[in-house]
């Protein structure tokens, strides 16, 4: 039986090309102007939260990535003409609920990025609920979201007709998907990238985690030079993501460096011919088709993989009001 995972996975051109069509006119006005604009986000939506920053800072606002747990704990102090973007697949993640509150109650301009029946008026909506706990399209469509916001606000290159072209890629890569390119390691998975892609590479080794149950781990390039590197050896893998992308070629240089370890290396091409950000959608589907072949190859469930005492509603409840001093 197919699983919801691989269905869902199919699905991302459309939402994508949905999300290019919206009109985000009014959304966009509520951040235009302000002092900074603060994304904020829990896992997969932390990722969505870093790569909108950098949108919107192509765009010409002062914009900034955070964890939930780290903006309502340990953040910035808001002001009324901060504008805060809280992005949440559900609309029931504890730490996204609080951040929430938080700006409401500082007086900041809000914007929520959620998908149906979250229930938040302010929301711009994107898909039904995931049918797969091993989130995909929630997140492809946020960051199409994303875009089209950074393009009411004067960033180049990510309007409906360049979302449109990303779909395509996506829908190129579904179709041309090559089995077995990405074997299981014998213990741990590494994905390396530069830039946004070091944001795909940790979002990568997310779905693999959740999906396949496989160590995987994504890394910046430099952080992963400085030390991350030591504990692989052969029985682990790297995984390039884009090389090519990297100005740098530090991310080649690393697999250069693994492969005379003895240390198996594998690579994800990047996409030419798209703004940064949107090349990361193609290469997001990649790594979770990726996610999808390894759980399938291992015979894992990759639709429900939040079990046993990881499951415990209060432990998910857990920071969804403050803790005593904070």
């Amino acid at each position: 039986m197919t699983s919801a995972l691989r269905r869902t996975i199919h699905t991302q051109a459309d939402a994508i090309e949905r999300m290019a069509a919206a009109d985000l006119a009014e959304p966009a006005q509520r951040l235009r102007d302000a002092r900074r604009v603060l994304l904020v986000g829990t896992g997969t939506s932390r990722h969505a939260a870093d790569l909108g920053a950098l949108l919107l800072r192509d765009a010409g606002l002062d914009a900034y990535g955070f964890a939930a747990e780290q903006f309502v704990t340990w953040g910035p102090t808001l002001h009324p003409d901060d504008a805060v973007v809280v992005i949440s697949h559900t609309g029931r993640t504890a730490y996204s609920r609080r951040a929430r509150e938080t700006a409401r109650t500082a007086g900041c301009r809000l914007l929520t990025i959620t998908g149906e029946r979250a229930g938040w008026p302010e929301a711009i909506v994107t898909v039904a609920p995931e049918e797969s706990e091993t989130y995909t399209v929630s997140y492809t469509a946020c960051l199409a979201a994303l875009a089209n916001l950074a393009h009411c606000l004067g960033c180049p290159d990510v309007g409906p007709a360049d979302l449109t072209r990303a779909a395509r890629h996506v829908r190129a890569v579904c179709a041309t998907y090559q089995p077995g390119a990405v074997p299981a390691p014998g213990r741990a998975l590494g994905l390396v990238g530069a830039g946004p892609y070091a944001v795909t590479a940790a979002e990568g080794a997310l779905k693999i985690r959740e999906a396949a149950g496989v160590l995987a781990e994504g890394f910046d390039a430099e952080r992963l030079l400085h030390g991350a590197a030591v504990p692989y050896g052969p029985r682990d893998r790297l995984l390039l993501v884009a090389p090519d992308s990297d100005p740098d070629g530090l991310v080649a240089a690393i697999g250069a460096a693994a492969t005379a370890e003895g240390i198996p290396v594998s690579t994800v091409p990047g996409i030419a011919g798209l703004h940064p950000v949107l090349a990361q959608l193609p290469v997001t589907v990649g790594l979770q088709l990726v996610a999808a072949e390894l759980a399938e190859v291992d015979r894992r469930d990759p639709d429900q993989v939040i079990v046993g005492a990881w499951a415990e509603e209060s432990l998910w409840e857990r920071g969804s009001v403050p803790s005593p001093g904070h």
